[in-house]
């Protein structure tokens, strides 16, 4: 899930180091621009034994820099220019050796030099320094890679990855570079305020399903999208996510930890024994109210019959009541998707429900769309977002519901 030009006006400085996962870096290359950074690529001799300068000049807009004497900067000092005005540092591919170079503080090639050359103490003008280790499995389980690893960590470093599978050797362990998409989702949240670092968030997305039969039930037409994009955005300003999920088709953003279920029991039982380890419960899930009171072993068939089936329904539990009502509840919001009268329906759920702070939108204009409208509703009032009562996609307005959410626990933080 994007909302478009997420690191427009953005500088990246990217760089690459010897390895085969040089050919994810042009898609890397691609999203970041796409997503409206410039973007400044740097290579070693190595890197360039895996992919051409022609390939990521191209794909860049700009001239790639791989010689720290390049004399195209008037003043000859590359390892300068090129980090003055940059908002991070990203290398992708990280080889072994060149995490090593990074650890030790060695500067004898262009971008080793211009990583130690970037302002990285003081909040202003600081340039952070993201990590995308890539090498085969053994080389990232030696102690001194780990070593290595840990000491550019407490230096200041992110380490992005790596991940687990197929590497170009033939072998299957860690040590593969992420993908584009993952890496792109990682550098979008680094630049992301951490307004709930050290929080653990619980969130609920997507409908439930209720079983008439093996093969029938009662569910909505909730996309679980908002749900996953607060999700990550929670995660975006550094808390811990877990995200119970409903039948829903969406993949799981990155370092979210998933639940998956199905009924609103399942979800019940998911969520009541989490709630008091979080900070924040966000109810986003559209619980189905009812749901059959007994279910039929096998199909129910309509061969000879003259009359649909009847059957009896039972209210199923109050998910965001039962966790309100928790002598050590976490801060609770709800959602409400209404089809009418939005704001005396989200106050009437306010108030039934006892919880400080609910979410309504008009469910039937926004199921299933990557954008929405919603009104925040509190004791004090109400007010929509966006500001104007326009609309956005569902990551912004997440972004947005996680900064206000954020605001209003810090007072029972400090």
């Amino acid at each position: 899930m994007s909302c478009g030009l997420e690191l427009q006006g953005r500088r990246i400085v990217l760089g690459l180091s010897g390895g085969i996962a040089c050919y994810k870096s042009a898609e890397l290359v691609r999203l970041l621009t796409k997503a409206g950074a410039s973007v400044q690529v740097v290579m070693t001799e190595a890197a360039q034994q895996f992919i051409t300068p022609v390939t990521m000049q191209a794909l860049s807009g700009h001239p790639v820099y791989t010689d720290q004497w390049d004399a195209r900067e008037p003043n000859n000092m590359a390892h300068i220019n090129l980090t003055r005005g940059a908002d991070a540092i990203v290398i992708a591919p990280a080889s072994a050796d060149c995490i090593a170079r990074l650890a030790h503080g060695r500067a004898d090639d262009l971008l080793s030099l211009t990583c130690l050359a970037r302002p990285w103490g003081a909040a202003e003008g600081r340039c952070p320094l993201l990590v995308a280790p890539a090498m085969n499995r053994e080389m990232w389980a030696h102690p001194a890679t780990q070593r290595n690893v840990a000491q550019v960590i407490a230096d200041g470093a992110i380490v992005l990855g790596p991940d687990r599978g197929d590497q170009a050797c033939g072998e299957v362990g860690d040590g593969r570079m992420l993908e584009p998409a993952d890496l792109f989702e990682e550098i979008v949240a680094a630049f992301q305020p951490k307004a709930l670092a050290g929080k653990r968030v619980l969130v609920t997305a997507g409908p439930t399903f209720e079983a008439i039969d093996p093969v029938r039930g009662i569910t909505n037409l909730s996309s679980g999208k908002m749900g996953f994009a607060i999700a990550r955005a929670a995660r975006e300003a550094g808390a811990e996510v877990t995200l119970v999920a409903g039948p829903v088709a969406l993949p799981t953003p990155r370092g979210v930890t998933r639940v998956d279920v199905r009924s609103a029991r399942q979800m019940l039982e998911a969520v009541l024994p989490r709630a008091p380890q979080h900070d924040v419960f966000v109810a986003t899930a559209a619980v189905a109210d009812w749901r059959p009171a007994t279910l039929s072993e096998h199909k129910i068939k309509k061969e000879g019959k003259k009359l649909a089936p009847t059957f009896e329904l039972v209210e199923n539990p109050d998910i965001l009541a039962t966790v309100a009502a928790l002598p050590d509840r976490p801060y609770c919001v709800g959602f409400a998707a209404e089809s009418e009268n939005l704001l005396a329906h989200a106050r009437a759920k306010l108030e039934r429900k006892k919880v400080p702070l609910v979410v309504g939108n008009l469910g039937p204009a926004t199921f299933g769309r990557d954008d929405n409208a919603l009104l925040i509703v509190d004791a004090q009032g109400h007010r929509p977002l966006p500001a104007d009562g326009s609309t956005a996609d569902k990551l912004t307005l997440a972004r947005e519901l996680v900064r206000e959410i954020a605001a209003r626990i810090a007072p029972h933080s400090a």
